[in-house]
């Protein structure tokens, strides 16, 4: 799984703070290929959905008060068997032991942020992609209107060491300054006590950091999408062959896009957006 080493009592409050104001216009999510065909499965090839997830991948898939499963894999998961007119049970299972329980037909579906590369794929099917995580640049606010990562040379980047977004500006920045630090919030720190110049990496990360922070710092540029660095992001993975509920899943998401479904629940779980 896609590990966010996170304090999740931080990341409630954030999200608490974030989801008291209005969202303002963010750039969207859209994995969803517009000329694709809506090839809807019989109803009745479909008329249950087994989720899988994992209860300790905050805001992905936690447990809430009273013991409840929540978070945003949790409600794509009621909001892809709404969509098609499914029976809905959403499945909690330790982190050590879902791959299995999906691969032993325990469930139809596991939406819990496993991380899609050969090792998964010999075992698993993929939907479409739904979010993916790309790098993002943080600037104090004075300097974010003229952000230009083309003019980097002799300005400091705060990266987290170690990371792929610190070999992506290496490889294709290669004029600006990095300073490594143990984690993305203590870089993130270095931008807002002026150490650094700007922060080069993870924009979910930075987003919750963002929220904790509003008055000081903001995402600056564009968002860099990169697979190859940065992975390809969250999928919803089915056993191996199970055609059929794939493509029920990738409708729905498809369908869930068109509506703006899965727009309101990506602003709602991620108020400032990282796109």
């Amino acid at each position: 799984m896609v590990a966010m080493n996170m304090r999740r009592l931080g990341w409630v409050l954030a999200l608490s703070a974030g989801l008291s104001g209005p969202a303002l216009a963010q750039t969207l999510p859209n994995h969803v290929d517009p000329s694709a065909r809506d090839d809807l499965p019989e109803a009745a090839s479909v008329p249950a959905l087994r989720f899988l997830t994992t209860p300790d991948y905050p805001p992905f898939n936690f447990r809430a008060a009273g013991a409840t499963l929540a978070g945003f894999n949790v409600d794509l998961a009621r909001a892809i068997c709404n969509d098609l007119n499914a029976v809905c049970t959403i499945q909690s299972w330790p982190f050590e032991q879902i791959a299995d329980a999906l691969a032993d037909n325990q469930g139809d579906a596991m939406i819990a942020g496993l991380a899609i590369d050969q090792a998964s794929a010999d075992r698993f099917d993929f939907s479409q992609i739904y979010l993916a995580f790309p790098a993002r640049f943080v600037a104090r606010k004075p300097e974010v209107a003229g952000f230009d990562p083309g003019r980097l040379a002799g300005r400091t980047v705060a990266v987290r060491a170690g990371s792929r977004h610190a070999d992506f500006l290496k490889a294709f920045l290669p004029g600006a300054k990095t300073d490594s630090f143990d984690s993305e919030f203590a870089a993130l720190a270095a931008v807002e006590t002026g150490k650094a110049d700007f922060y080069f990496g993870d924009g979910l990360r930075a987003s919750f950091w963002l929220n904790e922070n509003p008055d000081c710092c903001a995402f600056a540029g564009k968002a860099y999408f990169r697979p190859d660095y940065f992975g390809e992001g969250l999928a919803v993975a089915v056993p191996a062959g199970h055609d059929t509920v794939r493509a029920a899943i990738n409708l729905a998401i498809a369908r869930l896009k068109r509506s703006g479904r899965l727009d309101d629940l990506y602003l709602r779980w991620f108020p400032i957006a990282f796109y």
